[in-house]
């Protein structure tokens, strides 16, 4: 029999089948298969063949997109800057181009301060003309990391463009949406003084600068950095106090919404044209009167002409939030006031929190009330406020005082974060987990008022994240944290872990004020992002093998972002008055290694063989480990060099390994014959940056490793590589 069926189901089974053909994976295929027998079961066969249309369409797009990256050319020499999207970062230049009907992003790195400033007070489309290269954007470089070329991909980039000279810029006639958004966040940034005028860009304009980072991540730990993702709050405000002026004005209800929809487009383009955006307008302006058929028909609309916005996180989360306000809103109706809001606001943090740890592993539990508390400040406070101070700085009246409020403001939220500084980490869920985490979430919510069900699916839940927070296997990842060292060693069910060095980037600055840049420390996008996927919120003991800033350049970064227990280094290293000074800074209690110390972990324990000694290179004081888990040997050498590899020898003459992590990044004064034919290595490790400056590995330290047959992993060609112990012994996984 023929039966009617619900948006909401078709919008169900779009995402399933989304999903599976842009990210395949086993328990989605099953949880499709099943939905889509149980749709013909009760008789949806329209629903069936909507459903066949649309997956003919995403077969479509998918092939479109192929075509469109083999066809990518090798060179090109204009481009016309996307103008909106223009940052300038102490002496980089970065932005959004296109030239031939296709969007690049583009890097360039300015050659004198007139041009920093020319770019910086830009107010006019342009087309530039220059020398330079095209490249591939990188892909994951880590287990869990960051994949930025899919994320492009997603934004219908397909190549970077690293600018070399730019040889003339021509000045463009017209006026453009883009153009207006750009002057008026020039305008914002010449007339009010910072913090304020970062606080008018972000929530009036969508913009953020650089000069936000620290801000920013503050925020984010805090979990309340979504109030500056423009959406529905900022939708209602400005759409109402719309409403409301040409109502008052006298206009019809008609009259008034045909002024809506052309207003909402003008505010989609000044607002940078986000997914979050255009998704709370479509819901705002579409004339149904059920709110789920209104956010059905606006999730068709996207995937129709923006095919892509699921593939990336804040796609994915604008369309959760906007589904648990629609499908629960109406489920608290009883209760009144703040208990209300509170309720509502708890809901969204539940609903959402699946999605949250698999994009950011962590989660700030004060974030429920803190979203309730900033929320009512950013709706009630600073968007008419700011709105306000905008406009009449055009009537040419600058009230820049009111900037000290946001100054008291980020005090504010500076001195909460530092009482609640660490999040609670969850780890990564796989595709099966993130399904059933969304199943028993959903039936939570659903079933609140029946506390027996409450209390069965608080526990399945518990359960849940406990199995995603805790490994089932113990695993060693040399994680790839680019021209630098980072080791992890984690037992299963998360007993114990050990890190050996935290990596980090050597910056060197500038005497010139006009280059200085704000950036993320290396291991905010490499180690921290994985620890953090492994469920790993405290390092319980951090090896720094020695003080050179590519073994532990980033340990301060990593203490701010989770705790570190103990720390062991060689009497030796405090000889460096800048990591001395470091160390002084954290409250990890510190311990110098001594030879025969050794540290249980798995099945047994991590031996420290070497502890450097006096009247040797900085190298090698490095401190080595050795160890025997599950009936394979692992030598863990810093940046041990030759003589410190002939003293090892001396001291251990029967010393031999399976598992070797190659001293000194490869470099051609390490892994000396001699030394590999004792050792007897099967495998070797290499931890080295993608075209590094110092060109390691070394061609001599290759040729010695493949002499021995000895089966070469390398970061800069394989991305992280990761030993995974199994019944049947240890399992090797690279990112490549």
């Amino acid at each position: 029999m023929k039966q009617n069926f619900s948006l909401i189901y078709l919008i169900y089974l779009l995402v399933l089948f989304y999903f599976l053909i842009f990210s395949f994976s086993w328990p989605l295929c099953i949880l499709t298969l099943a939905s889509t027998v149980l749709s013909f079961y009760r008789g949806y066969y329209g629903l069936l063949l909507i459903l066949l249309g649309f997956a003919l369409f995403f077969f479509w797009v998918k092939e479109t997109e192929r075509i469109k990256e083999s066809r990518q050319p090798d060179k090109i020499s204009k481009i016309k800057p996307y103008i909106d999207t223009i940052e300038v970062n102490g002496s980089r230049l970065s932005f959004r181009g296109e030239t031939s009907g296709q969007d690049y992003q583009v890097f360039y790195t300015f050659k004198s301060q007139k041009e920093q400033e020319y770019f910086k007070k830009l107010d006019v489309n342009v087309l530039i003309y220059f020398e330079g290269q095209l490249e591939e954007p990188e892909e994951q470089r880590n287990f869990s990391g960051f994949d930025y070329k899919k994320y492009l991909k997603s934004q219908g980039i397909y190549r970077l463009v690293q600018l070399e000279k730019i040889q003339g810029i021509e000045r463009l006639n017209g006026f453009d949406m883009r153009l207006l958004r750009r002057q008026a966040i020039l305008w914002t940034q010449e007339h009010f003084p910072k913090p304020m005028s970062s606080y008018m860009t972000g929530l009036l304009f969508g913009w953020l600068d650089k000069d936000f980072e620290e801000m920013n991540d503050i925020y984010t730990s805090l979990g309340i950095i979504h109030l500056f993702a423009l959406s529905g709050m900022q939708v209602n405000f400005f759409i109402e106090l719309l409403r409301k002026i040409l109502l008052r004005l006298g206009l019809s209800q008609s009259i008034v919404f045909f002024i809506q929809v052309p207003f909402s487009i003008f505010y989609a383009f000044i607002t940078g044209l986000s997914v979050s955006i255009l998704r709370a307008l479509l819901q705002k302006n579409l004339p149904m009167k059920r709110t789920v058929d209104k956010f059905s028909l606006t999730f068709i609309l996207l995937l129709l002409f923006k095919p892509n916005f699921l593939m990336t996180a804040g796609g994915q989360l604008t369309m959760i939030y906007s589904f648990l306000l629609v499908i629960f809103s109406g489920k608290f109706n009883h209760v009144k006031g703040i208990k209300k809001t509170l309720l509502d606001s708890t809901v969204l943090a539940v609903g959402v929190l699946p999605l949250l740890i698999f994009h950011f592993h962590s989660f700030q539990p004060l974030s429920i009330l803190l979203t309730l508390f900033f929320s009512l400040i950013f709706d009630f406070l600073l968007l008419p406020g700011l709105l306000l101070l905008f406009l009449l700085s055009l009537l040419g009246i600058n009230l820049i005082f009111f900037n000290d409020f946001f100054i008291f403001l980020e005090s504010i939220i500076k001195v909460v974060e530092s009482l609640f500084q660490y999040p609670l980490v969850l780890g990564k869920p796989d595709v099966l987990f993130l399904l059933l985490l969304f199943g028993f979430s959903g039936l939570f919510i659903d079933f609140y008022k029946k506390k027996t069900w409450n209390l069965v699916l608080f526990s399945v839940l518990f359960l849940l994240f406990f199995l995603v927070k805790n490994p089932r296997q113990a695993s060693i990842t040399m994680v790839d944290v680019g021209q630098g060292d980072s080791i992890l060693l984690q037992d299963k069910w998360n007993r114990r872990n050990i890190l050996i060095d935290t990596g980090g980037k050597l910056n060197l600055g500038s005497d010139e004020s006009w280059k200085s840049a704000s950036y993320k420390s290396n291991a905010e996008k490499t180690l921290i992002p994985y620890l953090k996927s492994q469920g790993i919120g405290t390092v319980e003991t951090l090896i720094l093998t020695h003080p050179d800033e590519d073994h532990m350049g980033d340990l301060e970064i990593l203490s701010q972002k989770m705790k570190i227990k103990h720390i062991y280094i060689s009497e030796t290293a405090l000889k460096k008055k800048s990591f001395a000074k470091k160390l002084s800074k954290l409250k990890s209690k510190v311990h110098f290694a001594r030879e025969g110390d050794k540290l249980p972990i798995f099945d047994g324990h991590l031996h420290f063989l070497a502890t450097g000694l006096e009247g040797r290179s900085n190298n090698d004081n490095s401190l080595v480990t050795f160890g025997e888990f599950y009936g394979k040997k692992f030598l863990f050498t810093g940046d041990l060099e030759e003589e410190g590899e002939r003293d090892l020898q001396k001291r251990y003459p029967n010393l031999q390994t399976d598992v070797l992590k190659v001293g000194h990044h490869g470099s051609k004064s390490s892994s000396k014959v001699e030394f590999l034919k004792n050792l007897k290595p099967k495998v070797a490790l290499i931890s080295v940056g993608k075209n590094n400056r110092y060109k390691h590995p070394s061609q001599e330290t290759l040729k010695n490793l493949y002499a021995e047959n000895i089966k070469i992993y390398r970061t800069d060609q394989q991305g992280a590589t990761r030993f995974i112990y199994k019944k049947k012994g240890w399992v090797i996984q690279t990112v490549k």
